[in-house]
């Protein structure tokens, strides 16, 4: 049953609810799992040892779930989006909200870009040949394109088939045909499942949320069986005690703990805002955190094991090429007879070439090494990368040399479009929502599409548009850009500022006390300490430490370089910088903007009550109980 509300003077507007908490449970988890965060996991536990696991759960323990709790507890208790929420319990840093708004617009741009791959790569597993496993002949030719022959076919059809990237960020062009299609069949995905409302959407998580973990299971029976699996789960057991004494480590962890949890977009607190402010939203923060990590945790095994195989088959391959480029040199006279490798390298070709490479003598074993390149496991593990680069080129090039790689492929794909999927709902929730508090048109329109179709196309066709700039040759540039280095500061600046709001502005221990009052139990005075105190704190260093090394560190990305077909990478252009900088400025000005405007009007910094949505519902002993709890004691 929905929860009336009444907007002045404005058309009623009943808020709908959860139908039951496991939806709402699904749906904050569909949100938090993200597949980029099951591969940036792994990548800094391989780069980092299991020192990063012991530094990413105290940081959990310590911001993570205190945080994740706040905003949901802040969703429930106001019953409405960013924007709204944080005007009333903050009213000086009240501008947060639109900041948030903001910055989780700019996000849902750029994610379905990523599920806009994921279907053209769908698009292709259905035909005989599978395009990523072979090179393309030239037009009106037998001959292999000649920039696919110098690297992998993996690696030629992402750059050059996907993606039609440019050798830079600063060559765009218009956006990609062939992209610009799955992306918009992406936004009419999302659009179908929410168009039928809150209730819908509960339903569909039923679906989308089992599939991607027994995709998960699967693939972790089958990489455990896959050859140089054992090699690659050795890397869990690797421990690097400098790592906790390394500040950079430290600064990652704590960035990459507010991104898991997804904290600081909105969604969180856009999601709550649909459930009764009675409900225990401490019990659902730490579910929620424990599946988030339990996810991560559950992937990464597979995924050491996937990279072990596709580090042993890689390093094999090599080594077979090396044989066959001195077998050549010595059949043309340019190496002496002894120089000549085995006929036969059997079913280890890395382990057989090492072993005969190691016994030659050291005057032709110095020659024999200028003829040839370094194959060796464990730089070719390490040579993974994050982003991406991994889903569509490392992952998807190791399950092309397994037995059955259509299938496998396409399960893996389907795990991320499921994701994907989730976390655009989930997103986009933290754009809706606030709009249909804030305006009447979409207040009318709880099922989105059906009572008042103009407001939700115009909404959603704004945001395909704006997309489309993400599709062109140099998208995925700018989508490292955002991701790797954009989006940090912002994050952080937002997550710092509710806590303000909450434990500062409004007061931690008054906070508490109305959710104490409405769940009819007492909560443990710790988390007075950690809104108060540790979190702010903690986010204070991490934002120096982030801007510190953002700073320092030398601003480039990785780009195709189609002229000797790999990737180098290039420095960011001054331009590109300072237009990300302006970007930067205007998501935070609303912050400055809304405390200029409490002083002027004289709006004092604590608020007297929770005087929002709470006290207006006519429905529930729990919403009566919030009524009477509205304005107690100050801290």
């Amino acid at each position: 049953m929905g929860m009336p509300e009444k907007k002045n003077s404005e058309v009623p507007y009943t808020r709908p609810v959860w139908s039951n908490k496991v939806e709402y449970i699904l749906a904050q988890v569909g949100y938090s799992v993200r597949a980029i965060n099951l591969w940036r996991f792994p990548y800094l536990w391989l780069h980092n040892g299991g020192s990063f696991f012991i530094i990413y759960v105290f940081l959990l323990l310590l911001i993570g779930i205190p945080l994740l709790f706040l905003e949901m507890a802040v969703g429930q208790r106001m019953r409405q989006g960013s924007i709204g929420a944080w005007k009333i319990v903050g009213p000086w840093v009240g501008g947060v909200g639109y900041t948030s708004f903001m910055v989780c617009f700019i996000l849902s741009l750029y994610l379905n870009v990523l599920n806009a791959w994921i279907l053209s790569y769908l698009g292709q597993v259905f035909k005989y040949s599978i395009p990523w496993e072979h090179c393309p002949l030239l037009k009106n030719s037998s001959e292999f394109d000649p920039e696919c022959q110098r690297t992998t076919p993996s690696m030629y059809f992402w750059y050059r088939t996907t993606l039609k990237a440019s050798d830079s960020i600063e060559d765009g062009g218009p956006p990609v045909l062939s992209l610009s299609v799955p992306l918009l069949l992406s936004w009419c995905l999302v659009g179908a499942i929410m168009m039928n409302g809150l209730k819908a959407i509960g339903k569909v998580m039923y679906v989308l949320i089992p599939v991607p973990y027994i995709i998960m299971l699967c693939f972790l029976i089958r990489a455990l069986l896959l050859e140089g699996a054992v090699f690659g789960l050795q890397h869990l057991k690797v421990w690097k005690i400098s790592a906790l004494y390394d500040v950079t480590v430290w600064c990652f962890a704590g960035i990459q703990v507010l991104f898991t949890l997804g904290l600081g977009y909105g969604p969180i607190v856009s999601l709550a805002s649909y459930m009764d402010p009675s409900n225990n939203c401490l019990h659902d923060a730490l579910i929620v955190a424990l599946v988030n990590l339990g996810s991560m945790m559950f992937a990464t095994p597979s995924i050491f094991c996937i990279l072990g195989f596709w580090a042993t088959i890689t390093t094999d391959h090599c080594s077979e090429k090396n044989a066959e480029t001195l077998s050549n040199l010595v059949i043309l006279g340019k190496l002496p007879p002894e120089a000549q490798p085995p006929k036969h390298l059997g079913d280890t070709p890395a382990v057989v070439f090492f072993a005969w490479l190691s016994a030659l003598p050291a005057p032709i074993s110095n020659l024999v090494f200028s003829h040839i390149v370094d194959c060796d496991y464990e730089k070719q593990f390490l040579k993974v990368k994050e982003g991406p680069n991994f889903a569509f080129l490392a992952f998807i090039e190791a399950m092309s040399f397994a037995p059955g790689s259509v299938f496998w492929t396409s399960l893996h794909l389907l795990m991320l479009l499921t994701l994907g999927l989730n976390v655009m709902l989930g997103t986009l929730q933290g754009i809706v929502t606030p709009l249909q508090d804030n305006f009447s048109s979409f207040r009318m329109c709880p099922k989105l599409f059906t009572d008042s179709l103009f407001p939700a196309v115009v909404v959603f066709a704004l945001m395909f548009l704006c997309g489309l700039f993400f599709t062109r040759p140099s998208g995925i540039y700018y989508i490292g850009l955002m991701t790797e280095y954009w989006m940090i500061l912002p994050v952080i600046i937002i997550v710092t500022f509710e806590t303000v709001a909450v434990a500062w502005a409004y007061g931690a221990k008054r906070f508490l006390a109305d959710l104490a009052a409405l769940w009819g139990c007492s909560i443990h005075p710790i988390f007075h300490w950690l809104w108060s105190i540790v979190s702010p704190v903690v986010l204070l260093l991490l934002l120096m430490t982030a801007l510190i090394l953002l700073s320092l560190k030398n601003m480039n990305y990785l780009a195709w370089d189609s002229s000797t077909s790999k990737e180098v990478f290039r420095q960011y252009p001054t331009w590109v910088l300072l237009m990300m900088v302006v970007l930067f400025l205007l998501v935070i000005l609303p912050i400055p903007m809304r405390f200029v405007y409490c002083l002027l009007h004289a709006i004092p910094f604590k608020p007297t009550s929770l005087d929002g949505p709470v006290k207006e519902v006519q429905e529930g002993p729990a919403l009566q109980d919030a009524n009477q709890t509205a304005g107690p004691p100050a801290v």
